[in-house]
């Protein structure tokens, strides 16, 4: 009899083991011959050495599926151990990025996000520009997820600049963490839905997952990362040009904003503008405008953003002709 260690690396405990421990129950019942404990990320087996090689790579499987698709159900356990792990695999889907939170598919659902995962894959700085609900900055970051799934990057930095109409950060209760993270949260959530909660947490005390204000950027070269600065309309013409000049070595960056939400004050020009206007012709840089067309939100997204477009046109034509 000989002990063997497994750790897991890179899928959440939780969802390895499941419910009460229920897939880990159902693993010790499939091999009765073998001592299994489970505690953290660390499974310790006692047994046969035959035995414990073909434990170990079944185990290996799991992981690699629990990975994959965020989730690992007693079924899909019961075809791996069999040797049948296509039978529980989710059914294929077009223009996939990555399964978020218990398998669900997160995809480009539409041409034009279909055109931002293609410009990432072909360039190493991507404009991603377009109204509400569009979806450029979910896909983005599901674009990060999946580059740091299949290690092609060490780190995910997730920025946004802290102008917001109204308020500003003086004048909100708490420390700075307090203060900054409401800005912070659409990311959060973005999170959330791709990467289970323990995880993510490992991520970001590890700093594996930076989320921080744009101001936090200055003096920082990023190597190894997928950069993302989400409301990039509320930079001004410094601020974007700082946050651009730290892409370092195998880096890429995504800029994503929308210019007809502008909370700067009306006398300063919006960064976002700026860069892409004397950008548009770099080599390495690509532009892709998402359209009231892409809006994947309640349909009644798209119809206030044309409600509004419509009554900014008026509002033009009136100060023409005044």
């Amino acid at each position: 009899m000989i002990e063997r260690i497994i750790i897991l690396d890179g899928t959440d405990p939780a969802i390895f083991f499941g419910i009460n421990h229920s897939n880990i129950q159902l693993i010790k019942s499939l091999y009765p011959k073998l001592k299994i404990v489970a505690r953290g990320n660390v499974i310790k087996v006692i047994g046969d050495e035959l035995e414990l090689a073909a434990f170990e790579g079944k185990i290996r499987e799991m992981e690699t599926y629990s990975r994959e698709y965020n989730w690992l159900t007693e079924e899909s356990i019961i075809q791996i151990v069999k040797g049948k792990p296509e039978a529980n695999q989710p059914a294929k889907q077009d223009n996939l990025i990555i399964y978020g939170m218990n398998g669900r598919p997160i995809v480009a659902r539409t041409e034009n996000q279909q055109k931002l995962v293609h410009e990432f894959d072909q360039n190493d700085m991507l404009f991603a520009i377009g109204p509400a609900g569009s979806g450029k900055t979910y896909t983005a970051i599901a674009l990060a997820v999946r580059a740091l799934k299949n290690k092609e990057v060490r780190k995910i930095i997730l920025s946004r600049p802290a102008v917001e109409a109204g308020e500003k950060l003086g004048f909100l209760p708490g420390d700075m963490k307090e203060k900054i993270d409401p800005y912070l949260q659409p990311l959060y959530d973005a999170l959330e839905e791709m990467i289970p909660a323990a995880k993510l947490k490992e991520y970001i005390e590890n700093k594996v997952i930076q989320i921080a204000p744009l101001a936090f950027m200055r003096g920082r070269t990023l190597n190894d990362a997928v950069i993302i600065l989400d409301e990039a309309q509320n930079t001004s013409t410094q601020q974007i040009k700082m946050f651009l000049t730290r892409l370092g070595t195998n880096a890429k960056m995504i800029i994503t904003g929308d210019i007809t939400q502008i909370d700067l004050p009306p006398s300063q020009q919006s960064g976002l503008i700026h860069a892409l206007h004397i950008l548009k012709n770099v080599s390495g840089i690509a532009q892709i405008a998402l359209e009231k067309k892409d809006i994947v939100r309640h349909r009644l997204v798209q119809h206030i953003v044309e409600a509004y477009e419509k009554e900014d046109k008026k509002r033009e034509k009136t100060k023409k002709y005044a």
